[in-house]
């Protein structure tokens, strides 16, 4: 029995249940994100009409910056609505691929991309993944509907929201090169001509150069640009070992999911089935393992990563979920349907709970008081320098504006001293020590005045105390610090 149960309806409300929750996340509970990442590329987009380098730049992402471009001159609020749009264009892609694929209940693989509970943290973020995961799902809908061309191009442009568009470019690569091998029956010139459509792979990358050469005049651009921190070798982040992502696997695929997800991925590498999904799981699984385990490539080791293939997770989980159900199916009706729900209802609640435990989204209340502040007692500003991007959101300012930190102590006291009057900061006592070194205290030392401070204790919406190490109260000081003229 075929049970797509394909109906407009289930699909609907799910989609308007996993609306709500977005929406919840962008609204009325949270004001930044919880990464300093997501304000950042919030600047990029918003200030790229300025410094137009960015819609190129290899930290800003190309795809990321140019599609969020307008929606971010509309605001920060505006913007994390947008993810919500994007995010709800995942699940309905991801619920469209399980129909084309004939994987029974369908519908429910809405429910499985926002019950994982990174996706479900980021659904109202400005950070790469959701992007990446967007044009993958789309990229697969058009390969394995035979549309093998039109995927490649799509595919392609994986390198333009995230680096590990080149490494599921490769496993794309060799996908095509399988399948022109099967289709040529051995004849190799037949075989040559069908696997040199391969090359289509490469368009994200040819795009990208050309646009940098364009907006820049540097061919060598995208090479110039690359971070430093992000070095080849080397573990700016520490090495975690190899066991950092198999032990949170419950931050990406949920907790109660995860034997649904496991008992799924088992199922089909065993019976050989969808293996354009399994394999692209087990590729960035392996790849961020890995990377996290010896600290290449700047790799923080965080669970959003995963987020990227959340399409894959969903329908792999999918797969568990009807197998499990088939196992149970002389059950009382209304005994599994009320096992079903309890699953889900405890799968969302623990989504907001994780959301809850992100500790540095609270710090937008402290920064909106400080702001406030300002706003009541204000002083002209000439620059800003700041420790959080919220900082630099909430006051309007260029991100351009903020000195470029060097970690030598000496250099940044010296640039620090020698900020011109009117010059405002906007520093912390936990990220602007642990990030840049530097200490409200020491830009006291460089010539400024502290002209307002406040400590604060930033509690959660559900969690007011830690479980076991997770959430629980803040403690937070926020400074204003203004240098004077003489």
């Amino acid at each position: 029995m075929n049970r797509t149960y394909s109906g407009k309806l289930p699909v609907i409300f799910y989609l308007c249940l996993c609306a709500i929750g977005g929406v919840a996340m962008a609204l009325p509970f949270y004001d930044d994100s919880c990464q300093q990442d997501g304000g950042l590329h919030f600047l990029f987009a918003k200030w790229a009409w300025t410094h137009h380098g960015l819609f190129v730049g290899v930290w800003s992402r190309p795809l990321f910056t140019t599609i969020y471009a307008i929606p971010a001159l509309m605001g920060y609020r505006a913007a994390r609505i947008f993810t919500v749009i994007v995010c709800l264009n995942i699940a309905w892609q991801t619920y469209k691929l399980a129909s084309d694929l004939k994987i029974d209940r369908s519908p429910i693989a809405i429910l499985f991309i926002w019950l994982q509970p990174s996706f479900f943290l980021f659904s109202a973020d400005n950070l790469t993944e959701p992007i990446f995961a967007l044009v993958f799902v789309i990229a697969l809908r058009l390969h394995l509907s035979g549309h093998k061309n039109a995927g490649m191009f799509v595919a392609s442009l994986m390198i333009l929201a995230r680096p590990e568009g080149f490494f599921l470019g490769v496993l794309w690569g060799i996908w095509i090169l399988r399948d022109a091998w099967k289709d040529s029956l051995g004849d190799l010139k037949a075989f040559a001509t069908n696997a040199g459509r391969a090359s289509l792979l490469a368009s994200g990358g040819l795009i990208w150069w050309l646009a940098a050469l364009l907006i820049t005049g540097d061919p060598l651009f995208i090479k110039n640009n690359w971070p430093p921190n992000w070095p080849i070798t080397g573990t700016i982040y520490g090495a975690a070992g190899l066991i950092a992502y198999p032990i949170r696997l419950p931050e990406i695929v949920g907790p109660f999911l995860l034997p649904l997800f496991i008992y799924g991925l088992v199922s089909l590498i065993r019976r050989r089935q969808l293996g354009a999904i399994t394999s692209s799981f087990l590729l960035f699984f392996i790849l961020h393992t890995f990377l996290r385990a010896f600290g290449l490539l700047g790799s923080a080791g965080y669970p959003r990563y995963l987020v990227a293939i959340s399409p894959a997770i969903a329908l792999i989980t999918l797969t568990g979920w009807n197998k499990l159900a088939d196992l149970f199916s002389g059950m009382t009706r209304w005994i599994a349907i009320s096992c079903a729900v309890v699953i889900l209802a405890l799968s969302g609640y623990i989504n907001f709970v994780y959301a809850d435990g992100a500790e540095w989204s609270r710090d937008a209340v402290a920064i909106n008081q400080l702001h406030q502040w300002f706003t009541d007692n204000p002083q002209p500003v000439n620059k800003l320098i700041f420790s959080e991007p919220y900082s630099c959101i909430i006051f309007n300012r260029d991100p351009w504006e903020n000195m470029s930190f060097t970690l030598n102590r000496d250099v940044d006291m010296k640039t620090l001293a020698e900020s011109p009057p009117g010059t405002l900061v906007v520093w912390d006592e936990k990220v602007g020590p642990k990030w840049y070194g530097l200490r409200a205290e020491d830009f006291e030392a460089a010539g400024f005045s502290r002209i307002y401070s406040k400590s604060f204790v930033l509690r959660g919406r559900i969690l007011d105390r830690s479980w076991f190490g997770f959430g629980g109260p803040r403690h937070q000081t926020f400074y204003l610090l203004y240098k004077k003229g003489v």
